[in-house]
Formats: structure tokens, C-alpha cells, sequence
């Protein structure tokens, strides 16, 4: 490859990162797939890195007040719990992304409008639901938890207001998934940016106190996380409503359609399931750990969790850019162009969730030690970050093909999957060797890499057999 080939490549690269971070609207069912891989990925890996802000920003600023290992154990719990939520929000989300996407497709807008007001109205109705059951039972819901009386007495608040402020957390989600289906994924990104600087700025003024500000501690964590993705929000919405983009949402959209509804739950509750599902599973395991081990195991477990969960969600915006390329591709009847896209993002999927394992494999320890001041705590987080990132490559594998069949509308086949490989596989597998083999928390962690391939090889398995090609949305 001569310099100035090699120069040219590069410069459009670069010219296309540029294009992806301005967003606009392009045709994802006409030119290269390459191209329009990085152009929705690119904004999806942003937006989902910025996601992840949250839980480490939380997690770093409150493992350096005193008791710190109590102030981690109840953000790690509480997380655990609200991952609930997010399962609601990303099954919600994952409706709404394939059904805006196949009109999208159909070059449909005003239908993908429709389809994400109707969304927006079932979520509302449902955080109602949630923020009660969190008001009044957080105290409750730490001690089924597993949380040790005094966690439950500093943290009630924290996971009270967390819990309460659920609206902010699907909302975002929710609306974000109406962005990514229309291909805009810009959009989508600049919320998250939004919200996480705002979280970034304001937790540590809340948590330790500036001048007039007083040192509020946990509650200040919760606080100025629901405030970030609440600010998110309204910037959404201004999109949404205000903005001169094909996909604008009116007031007639609000009105309740049976039918567009009906389809969206279709679509939805086996998705929301399929990660409720996921919850679950990682619910009875932080359980599992606080029993089989110390605050310290808890602590040391969520460290790794968070630093886990940080490395993933990038990894899942990638997978949603095949999720949205799938649904408009079918939309617009090119099944084969949806299949191309879909091992294209695997292989770039792959090759970035190896990168991830070597690091946590290697430098497990100096990246623990940023977030805990606790040699135990230390000790097993390092060890938990090593046997769960073993698995990275799968994880990646497994995430590309679970969300390319929720973005053709087949979110029953991956609910399945999760069933088995979560309920009857993993959950079983970790009470064995944690308890059976008595191995503690390690146990657990090893558990987890082992349900995650399992999870990729079923989910490429359904995928090569080709009926989600068939789904009609």
C-alpha cells in the first residue's frame, strides 16, 4: 500500500468518525455496510460508554467516605436491583428500536413516530408502578438483599431515591431506543454526554459538600444521578418534540392506538423478560456472594461488576448498530444485506472484547485499586475482575446475535435462551461451586463467563438458522 493510498484511508476514516459524531439522516439499506456500521456505531459505543459513567462515578466518589466498604456494598446492592428497571427500559427500548426501525425501512417516518409515542405512553404507566414499590420498600428490598444492618440503615435512602427516580432511567433508555431505530444515533449519544457530565460535576459537590452545598454522602450520589439523567431527558424530549428531524412526535401520536400498542408489547415483554431474566440472575448472585462471603466480598465483587459493566455497554452499543441495521434492512426486504451486517459487527465486536480481556486479565489489580483503599476488598475484586473477564470474547459474540434477533422483532428465542442459560445453568452452577464445592464467592464469579459462552453459542446457533428473517413487525 503506497503513503498516499494509506493517507487517503485515513483521512477517510477520520472524515467519517467526524460525520457519525455530527449525526443527520442517512440510508443504512443502501451502500457500504462498513459505512454504516462505524456511522451508527460509533455514536451507539459513545453513548452506552457515557451510560456506564454513572455506576463508576457513584462507585469511585463514595469508596472514599469513611466506611467506604459499607457506602459500596449499598450502591452495588441497590444497582443490582434497579437492574430490574433497566431491564423494564431496555425491553421497552428494544421494542420501540425495531418497530421505529422497519418503518424507517419502509420509509415510513410518521409511522415511526406513532410507534414511539405509543412507547413513551406504556412507560409512563409502568414507572408509576416501579418509583412506589421503591418509595416505600427500599429498606426492605437491601435486606432481602443480603445487606448487613448497618448497609441497610446508611443506604435506605440512597437505593429510596434511586429507585423513585426510575421515570428519569427508562425514559432515557426508552427515547434513545426511538433515536437508534431512526438511525440517529447522535442524538442519542449527546443525551448520555449530557447526563453523565452533569453527574460527574455535581456528585462530588453533593456527596462531600462545596461552600454553601452540605456534605449529603449517599443521598448526594442519588441525587445528582437522578438529576444527570433527568436534564438527559428534557434534552431528548427537545428533539423529540421541537426539532425539524423527519422522525418529530405530535400531540395526535399520543393517542392511544390499540393496535400499534398490541404489537409493541408483543415485541417488548418477551424482550423485557429476557433481561429481567438476566437481573434475576445477577440478583441471586450478588445475593450469593454477601452470603457466601464478607461486606468485603460484596464490596470487592461490585468493584469488578462496575468495572465489568464499563467495558460492556460500549460493547452492547456495538451490538445495538446491528440491532438497527437488521430492523431497517428488513423493512426495506434485503434480509441478506441485514445477515452481511450482522457477522461484520461480530468480527469487530470480537476483536474488541479481546483487547478488554488481556487488560483484565493482566492489570486487574492497579485497576481495582483506583476505586478502594481496602486490601480485602482489593484482593477479591481483582480476583473476580480476572475470572469474569476471562469470558470477554463471548460476551461479545453472544451480545452481536442477541440483539441482531431483538432488532428483527424475534425477542421470544432470546428469552429462551436467557432462561436456560441464566435460571437453569448459571444460577445452579454458582450454588454448586460456591456452596457445594465450597469455593465462596470465586465460585460465583466463575459462573459467569461459563453461562455467558454458553449463551453465545445458542444465540449463533438460532441466528445461522435464518427464520428471524420471516418476523413480521
Amino acid at each position: 500500500m503506497s503513503q498516499q493510498t494509506y493517507s487517503n484511508k485515513v483521512s477517510y476514516f477520520f472524515s467519517l468518525i467526524r460525520q457519525s459524531l455530527k449525526g443527520g439522516e442517512y440510508d443504512y439499506t443502501q451502500g457500504s455496510i462498513r459505512k454504516a456500521i462505524l456511522l451508527l456505531a460509533v455514536p451507539m459505543i459513545l453513548e452506552l460508554s457515557l451510560e456506564s459513567v454513572f455506576a463508576v462515578v457513584d462507585i469511585y466518589f463514595v469508596g472514599h467516605l469513611p466506611e467506604s466498604k459499607n457506602a459500596i456494598a449499598t450502591v452495588g446492592l441497590t444497582e443490582s436491583v434497579i437492574t430490574i428497571v433497566y431491564s423494564i427500559a431496555i425491553g421497552l427500548s428494544t421494542g420501540a428500536t425495531a418497530m421505529v426501525a422497519r418503518r424507517i425501512g419502509e420509509k415510513n417516518p410518521e409511522g415511526a413516530a406513532h410507534a414511539g409515542a405509543q412507547a413513551i405512553l406504556l412507560s409512563l404507566i409502568i414507572t408509576i408502578i416501579i418509583s412506589t414499590i421503591g418509595i416505600v420498600f427500599a429498606a426492605d428490598i437491601l435486606s432481602v438483599m443480603g445487606a448487613k444492618p448497618e448497609v441497610v440503615q446508611e443506604g435506605t435512602i440512597f437505593t429510596r431515591i434511586m429507585l423513585g427516580g426510575s421515570v428519569v432511567i427508562i425514559l432515557l433508555f426508552l427515547i434513545n431506543g426511538i433515536f437508534r431505530g431512526a438511525g440517529n444515533a447522535a442524538i442519542a449519544m449527546r443525551s448520555l454526554w449530557l447526563a453523565s457530565i452533569i453527574n460527574i460535576c455535581l456528585c462530588p459537590m453533593l456527596i462531600y459538600g462545596a461552600g454553601p452545598i452540605p456534605a449529603l454522602g449517599l443521598k448526594g450520589a442519588a441525587i445528582a444521578t437522578t438529576i444527570g439523567r433527568g436534564i438527559g431527558v428534557a434534552y431528548q424530549c427537545y428533539f423529540l418534540f421541537k426539532s425539524n428531524k423527519s422522525l418529530k412526535l405530535k400531540a395526535a401520536h399520543f393517542k392511544f392506538d390499540a393496535l400499534v400498542s398490541k404489537t409493541l408489547v408483543k415485541i417488548a415483554w418477551p424482550a423485557t423478560f429476557q433481561f429481567i431474566i438476566a437481573s434475576g440472575s445477577w440478583i441471586v448472585l450478588a445475593q450469593l456472594v454477601a452470603k457466601t462471603g464478607s461486606t468485603d466480598a460484596t464490596a470487592g465483587y461490585q468493584v469488578a461488576l462496575r468495572n465489568m459493566v464499563f467495558f460492556i455497554l460500549p460493547a452492547w452499543g456495538l451490538s445495538n448498530a446491528a440491532a438497527t441495521l437488521v430492523g431497517q434492512n428488513l423493512g426495506a426486504k434485503q434480509p441478506e444485506r441485514a445477515e452481511k451486517s450482522v457477522f461484520l459487527t461480530v468480527k469487530y465486536n470480537a476483536l474488541f472484547m479481546a483487547t478488554v480481556m488481556l487488560l483484565f486479565v493482566f492489570f486487574a489489580g492497579p485497576i481495582v485499586r483506583i476505586f478502594t483503599n481496602e486490601p480485602e476488598v482489593q484482593r477479591i475484586g481483582a480476583t473476580a475482575l480476572r475470572i469474569i473477564g476471562s469470558g470477554y470474547i463471548f460476551y461479545g459474540i453472544g451480545m452481536v446475535m442477541i440483539q441482531a434477533l431483538n432488532g428483527a422483532g424475534e425477542t421470544r428465542k432470546p428469552t429462551i435462551i436467557n432462561l436456560i442459560c441464566f435460571w437453569l445453568f448459571q444460577i445452579p452452577l454458582s450454588y454448586l461451586l460456591s456452596k457445594g464445592f465450597d469455593m465462596g464467592p470465586t465460585g460465583v464469579f466463575i459462573a459467569i463467563p461459563a453461562a455467558e459462552t454458553a449463551i453465545a453459542i445458542s444465540a449463533y446457533l438460532i441466528f445461522r438458522n435464518g427464520k428471524w428473517k420471516e418476523i413480521k413487525v
